[in-house]
């Protein structure tokens, strides 16, 4: 993370082509950039080797408008990959995703509620054949002493295997005949008789 004074620093600088200092923009600095570059695009990764070629065309005098438009980034892109690399070097290039929190279940325990999960509700004393992302949640919390909302179950679930399925309904006295004739025959004379919309 670069400092906040050192950022508006940058910025200053960027706006009059000097956001690069001499110390980085030395032969080495801009061989070692050269070489990322390179490496970038063997590996077929785009966004570091836009980041490189944009340092490269800065150093060599570009504007920063310029190299966003030709990369087709946006300058506020181009100006935070100069902070990067200001800070940092080519280290500073460097990106890769968030971390992100830890689990808040240990393998372990993710085993375990794969096989509650495949045991089914009833087996986890629920009334229900079918579960439910609250009843899972519940589950969750009584097992392992770990609160889910709701809406990040099916997550969870995703991440173990298992897909979401939503029942058909369909009504227990329902008669199956008269429901094919309705959609074969009444279905398409309803839809006949409404005729084209008219214009208004």
């Amino acid at each position: 993370m670069v400092p906040r004074s050192l950022e508006r620093a940058i910025m200053a600088r960027a706006r009059t082509g000097e956001a690069i200092s001499p110390g980085r923009r030395t032969a080495r600095a801009q061989k070692e950039l050269r070489r990322f570059v390179a490496a970038a695009k063997a590996r077929g990764d785009l966004d570091a080797w836009r980041r490189g070629r944009a340092l490269l065309g800065y150093i060599a005098g570009r504007r920063v408008v310029e190299l966003a438009a030709e990369l087709d980034v946006t300058r506020g892109s181009v100006n935070r990959w100069l902070q990067w690399f200001e800070a940092l070097g080519v280290d500073g290039l460097v990106t890769g995703k968030a971390p992100g929190p830890e689990p808040k279940l240990s393998e372990t325990q993710r085993a375990e509620l794969t096989a509650i999960v495949e045991a089914g509700p009833l087996a986890a004393s629920y009334r229900a054949g079918v579960w439910t992302g609250p009843m899972i949640a519940d589950v969750i919390e009584q097992r392992f002493g770990v609160r889910y909302h709701n809406h990040h179950v099916p997550r969870l679930l995703h991440q173990l295997g298992f897909s979401v399925q939503r029942p058909r309904k369909k009504l227990a006295r329902a008669d199956a005949e008269a429901q094919g004739f309705w959609l074969r025959v009444r279905l398409p004379a309803i839809k006949k008789k409404r005729g084209p919309v008219a214009a208004s």
